[in-house]
């Protein structure tokens, strides 16, 4: 749609104007105040609050449901007890009493590794397929579906406890299975929805959900276990997913063009602004050019390196303060959580100044996306060094470890909602191939942890914290060297060319 200065709202994707003035006039565009693309932020938000809370609600659960960290700990004590134990709980147990009748059970550490990495081995097998045909059908049924079928599945998380380990890994794995549609929907969606100059702030806003589930499910996890006993987290969680999934398939539609609740002044805005790229791939996808593009290669290496630290500290940090720091349940659970909020706030913030950047026109896309993941990758890495040499300071610990998460909140704006830059018809189907591979560290990082803690020293989680630094630094270089903002040659269809030259033809004889 062209502007009274003469460029199109989808110019926001070039990366070669100098312009610096503002690609919309302000009275162009319908304010995002009660408007439904805003609506439909907020309510992935709290969605994706459910499904975090879903994914950890077990790390914490983990402290109570085993009778002891360790079953068998090493005859020396002092190799057990890496750090002293706080004043008053020099004698105490590290068992966790639960209320009466419920169960806890005997497993090491290496059992507890493999059993909070089993989401990821479900989680793993859906992206894709769950990006595809939320690209060619429309999100809402699979992200809808994706939470329902997880919270349905979480409430019979203490049962599969009561047989065995074994079948708690499986129901964990097809929990992992239901929910690994989710993000790759809730993508698909926003490429119907997301105005070019609204898309940071949009999907930042959506996607900060997942910080702010697990700075909620980590403290009330602790608190519930203590009062009610572990199977109540599972039964109250997958509760508030099914309420949630009733809502969403009531009020949500796949496309601005159906729904019957936006004004028309915002459904024109949203797709004349996005597009003919703002419509359905159909059943063909350009796979080899995909799979040849540096670009998008560079957004699935520097994800895996980015989820690595990530994953590790959202399924391992309660173990790490209960072992290793000795706080108490509630303590763990408040101080593990507090890291996410700080991500949350800095995730929407960075949202709105990526999006004001590329408004203004005072950096390219590219730039944008290149500064912000910089900024949310190596500050953090630099903290998890710090948090290795910290030692037995619960100060510095708590700390640096909030420092490293709350930073990495930045990232949020950078390579994390790259894919919609590259190829916004296909943002679905490429976000759910990033983060097949980037889950692959929620596979690998909680079974290495537990390699590396299994005698539950200090040196044992510095190796972890060095890993984690040192995979980060590694993924950020290869975004810096390869990553892109522009759209991509093959995300646009012969017929879009043609209508991109007819525009430009007539831009330059006005």
């Amino acid at each position: 749609m062209p502007l009274p200065n003469g460029y199109s709202i989808n110019s926001a994707q070039s990366d070669e104007s100098e312009d610096s003035e503002p690609l919309i006039e302000n009275d162009a565009v319908p304010p995002q105040c009660c408007s439904a693309r805003l609506n439909l932020a907020v309510l992935m938000f709290f969605g994706f609050s459910v499904v975090y809370g879903l994914r950890v609600n077990l790390s914490v659960a983990m402290v109570a449901m085993v009778n002891s960290t360790d079953p068998k700990p090493a005859q020396n004590s002092s190799v057990f007890h890496a750090c002293p134990m706080p004043p008053g709980m020099e004698n105490a147990s590290d068992t966790f009493p639960q209320p009466e009748g419920i169960p806890q059970y005997p497993w090491n550490s290496e059992t507890q590794g493999w059993l909070l990495g089993a989401f990821f081995f479900g989680y793993l097998c859906t992206q894709i397929p769950g990006g595809y045909l939320s690209g060619h059908y429309g999100g809402k049924m699979f992200l809808g579906v994706g939470v329902l079928g997880t919270a349905a599945l979480t409430l019979l998380t203490p049962l599969a406890a009561q047989l065995g380990s074994y079948w708690l890994f499986a129901l964990r794995a097809l929990e992992g299975f239901g929910e690994g549609v989710t993000f790759p929907a809730m993508m698909a969606m926003w490429a119907r929805w997301a105005p070019p100059l609204e898309r940071s702030r949009l999907m930042t806003l959506s996607g900060s959900g997942a910080n702010f589930g697990a700075f909620l499910a980590l403290p009330l996890t602790g608190y519930i276990c203590q009062t009610l006993g572990w199977p109540a987290v599972f039964y109250i969680c997958g509760g508030a997913g099914c309420l949630w999934a009733v809502v969403w398939f009531i009020f949500v539609s796949d496309d601005p063009r159906t729904d019957p609740r936006i004004s028309k002044e915002e459904r024109d805005y949203i797709i004349n602004s996005i597009g003919p790229q703002g419509t359905g791939h159909g059943w063909s996808v350009p796979l080899v050019p995909m799979l040849l593009s540096v670009p998008l290669w560079a957004i699935i290496v520097t994800q895996m390196c980015s989820n690595w630290s990530y994953y590790t500290l959202l399924t391992s940090l309660p173990t790490y303060m209960n072992n290793i720091m000795h706080f108490d349940l509630k303590s763990n659970g408040f101080l593990s959580a507090l890291p996410y909020l700080g991500a949350w706030l800095l995730s929407m913030l960075s949202g709105v100044v990526a999006d004001l950047l590329i408004e203004r026109r005072l950096l390219s896309v590219t730039t944008v996306r290149k500064l912000f993941t910089i900024l949310g990758v190596l500050p953090p890495a630099a903290f998890l060094v710090a948090v290795s040499y910290a030692g037995c300071s619960h100060i510095l610990t708590v700390t640096f470890l909030t420092l490293s998460t709350t930073v990495g909140g930045i990232s949020a704006s950078g390579v994390y909602i790259n894919q919609i830059d590259i190829a916004p018809r296909y943002a679905g189907f490429l976000l759910g191939i990033t983060n097949t591979f980037g889950t692959v560290p929620g596979v690998v990082a909680p079974i290495a942890a537990g390699y590396f803690t299994k005698d539950n020293t200090l040196a044992g989680w510095r190796k972890v914290f060095w890993v984690a630094a040192g995979i980060n630094v590694g993924g950020a270089l290869v975004y810096t060297i390869f990553g892109s903002g522009k759209i991509q040659p093959w995300a646009v269809t012969e017929e879009e060319r043609d209508e991109a030259e007819k525009k430009r033809s007539r831009s330059i004889s006005i």
